[in-house]
């Protein structure tokens, strides 16, 4: 009997020790635009940057999810509960939009992100070399790689004689991305065409307002609502046989034409490393923020033939990646 009293109450402190243990982890809030099932492979990405850090997630770090699935307005409630939770950090990789979210809900709390636009612009940070607040992180500098994305586009598809772009109204990514747009159009010669949508059917009305008649093409930038609804895109422009481009390969797996980028597994495992930076003792404000440097061109043979593209030997032999 005194035995399994002893075993017991061993069992007890040792429970009692685990707690403790898990209780003393820091807790990483990571907040996200999209869906947890759609990103599998880069919370993958990320984990492995913590790994390389030295945290392994319920070793000795944990990690509290948030996630929008698209819903970008549901982001400020989501960050005011990690804040709400007093997590340690708040990472946001791989989106942009929950960075700005995060940024407006705590200027205490760090926060490390990723972004595909100007963190300077979006007031994510003073500078790139010297962040002087919260934040720091990753840029992918997809915005800025508005000129090389356009002129890919039209060596591609040559026949194009009109540009659109489809942006979310309100969004933070919207303005700078358009402006970036229009400045990498003129010196080639083109007008992009500005098109909204804030919902998956003004998607579905915004395809509708496109020339019927062939010559169109669209360009995406970095926008976590339309990744949420990439498939439906894909579909819906080769049902209207209309080449895109976009920012991530992503979309091209889903049926796009097209996507030329930074790689954003690279760009998040980069976020990991910073975060494990941050949690031991690394000042954001001094963090300067990292800019991509592997880029990817990916191309989708199979969309261009049904979309009677041909695809020129030049680019076939620079993508990194052309799915049959």
């Amino acid at each position: 009997m005194r035995r399994r009293q002893f075993i017991g109450g061993a069992i007890s402190v040792a429970a009692l020790s685990r707690a403790r243990a898990q209780q003393a982890m820091p807790v990483i809030g990571f907040l996200h635009a999209g869906s947890a099932e759609e990103n599998v492979k880069r919370l993958a990405a990320f984990r492995k940057g913590l790994a390389s850090g030295g945290l392994t997630e319920g070793q000795n770090v944990a990690i509290e999810y948030r996630w929008a699935s698209g819903r970008n307005e549901e982001l400020p409630a989501l960050a005011a509960d990690l804040v709400r939770r007093n997590v340690a950090l708040i990472a946001t990789p791989g989106s942009t939009a929950a960075a700005v979210a995060a940024r407006k809900a705590t200027t205490t709390i760090p926060i490390v992100f990723s972004s595909g636009t100007d963190p300077v612009a979006l007031g994510l940070v003073d500078s790139l070399n010297r962040p002087g607040g919260n934040a720091t992180g990753i840029t992918s500098l997809n915005a800025e790689l508005s000129a090389k994305r356009l002129g890919i586009f039209r060596e591609l598809a040559p026949g194009l004689s009109r540009y659109f772009t489809l942006v979310k109204p309100g969004s933070a990514l919207a303005a700078p991305f358009v402006a970036d747009l229009q400045r990498a159009a003129g010196p080639l010669g083109l007008r992009v065409e500005v098109l909204e949508a804030d919902t998956a059917d003004e998607i579905d009305t915004a395809f509708a307002q496109l020339p019927p008649e062939p010559g169109a093409g669209l360009v995406f930038g970095p926008e976590g609502f339309f990744y949420v609804h990439r498939a439906r895109i894909a579909e819906l422009a080769l049902r209207r046989r209309l080449p895109t481009i976009f920012d991530v390969r992503d979309y091209v797996e889903a049926g796009g034409l097209a996507s030329y980028g930074s790689d954003y597994f690279n760009v998040i495992e980069l976020a990991g490393q910073y975060t494990a930076r941050v949690l031991k003792g690394a000042r954001p404000a001094e963090l300067p923020v990292q800019q991509a440097t592997k880029f990817e061109l990916v191309l989708n043979r199979k969309t261009a033939a049904a979309l009677g593209v041909t695809i020129s030997p030049t680019l076939l032999a620079t993508a990194d990646d052309v799915i049959e």
